[in-house]
């Protein structure tokens, strides 16, 4: 068994001046800017005001990171391509697959609603969307098996949910995906940088993920993984950046559009680089402090407020077992209690059956002891 180490939180606290001002447990709605992403972006903006862009530069410093991504995930970098965010890469590959009327894709009863919409935006081609209900706390092969038939052609899921933080068996899922030789499409939206993420091992067809929440960088970038075996798959879009042969003199050559090989193909140009910039310096923090630790940390912590939580007589909405959870955890409180969080300058969100904490790799013990205490005065 890999074993795990304990975090140097102190030092990492220490790269998020947030931890210091307020008592924030959000980071499943954004991670705060921490010291290294800020420092990273103030140099790409150096390098901008000082050169004027050196773009080549900046290009060769794309596909660095595109690198150093793809390792992160257990993939190839011909395999990774930069989106905006997480909706963008689910409707690329929504668009992308080769759907006929009648053919039918299966979504979770709940699931996070772009993923819906992706989806949903297909019947006007005649694809049929099943939404299927969990019967468990989490979702696995067993759970979409009765409702594949000839005509499905994918499964679509949050790797963790948004909202009670369900840690779904994608790899369960994955098989039963290659058995029946469906694509499978996964939102890690709320896993990258959390869990430990090995495409292959999983069996996932297609990824897509933003970069602002366990990556660390601001929003508006994220990135798309697709399986080296589907260049079959179209985009929907296409540009320069798309092609093998881009015309050097920037007029169009109708007799040749041939894609670019690889994820790429799904790219339209003028990345976010100063996000990219960012993410490169974040990774590297990300690889120094290993996600198998910061996966052990998010546990510890989730451990201790059950704890409380069990204590103060107040229900957790979604599972206790710890393989089927991660670093969110929403209480059954109701929605009054909000404002109470926030008079006590305590930042954490609505959600449909309560009120959610979701844990950073800043948080520590003593903010989850905060918490239970300022739950407690309340009562």
């Amino acid at each position: 068994m890999h074993m795990t180490r304990l975090l140097d939180n102190a030092a990492i606290r220490a790269d998020f001046p947030v931890a210091s001002k307020m008592l924030y447990l959000d980071s499943a709605h954004q991670t705060p800017l921490g010291v290294t992403a800020k420092l990273a972006i103030e140099d790409f903006l150096a390098e901008s005001f000082e050169m004027a862009g050196p773009k080549p530069k900046w290009l060769a410093r794309v596909e660095h990171v595109r690198g150093g991504l793809a390792s992160f995930i257990g993939a190839s970098p011909d395999e990774i391509a930069y989106t905006k965010n997480t909706s963008e890469g689910l409707n690329i590959a929504a668009n992308a697959i080769d759907f006929n009327a009648g053919d039918n894709v299966l979504l979770i009863e709940g699931d996070h609603p772009n993923n819906a919409y992706t989806w949903l935006n297909l019947r006007r081609k005649g694809v049929e969307v099943r939404f299927v209900k969990l019967s468990g706390e989490v979702a696995n092969a067993q759970t979409f098996a009765p409702y594949v038939d000839c005509k499905t052609r994918a499964i679509s899921l949050s790797h963790v949910t948004f909202h009670a933080g369900q840690r779904h068996d994608i790899r369960s899922i994955g098989q039963l995906c290659k058995k029946k030789a469906l694509y499978l499409v996964v939102d890690a939206m709320q896993s990258v940088g959390v869990l430990p993420l090995d495409v292959k091992d999983l069996g996932i067809s297609i990824l897509a993920a933003g970069c602002h929440k366990g990556l660390l960088v601001p929003q508006g970038l994220g990135f798309l993984y697709v399986n080296s075996s589907l260049e079959s798959l179209e985009p929907v879009y296409l540009a320069t950046a798309g092609l093998a042969n881009p015309p050097a003199d920037f007029i169009a050559r109708p007799d040749d559009v041939t894609l670019r090989a690889g994820a790429g193909r799904f790219e339209l140009g003028n990345f976010n680089l100063p996000g990219i910039h960012a993410l490169g310096a974040t990774l590297g923090l990300l690889e120094n402090i290993g996600v198998d630790n910061i996966e052990a940390h998010v546990l510890r912590l989730g451990d201790r407020l059950i704890e409380h939580l069990d204590d103060l007589r107040i229900r957790l909405v979604g599972p206790r077992d710890a393989t089927e959870r991660a670093h969110i955890y929403t209480m059954a409180l109701s929605p009054d209690w909000l404002a109470y969080f926030s008079e006590n300058n305590v930042r954490v969100s609505p959600e449909r059956d309560g009120i959610r904490i979701s844990f950073g790799i800043f948080n520590n013990e003593t903010d989850v002891d905060a918490v239970a205490d300022l739950i407690r005065k309340r009562l």
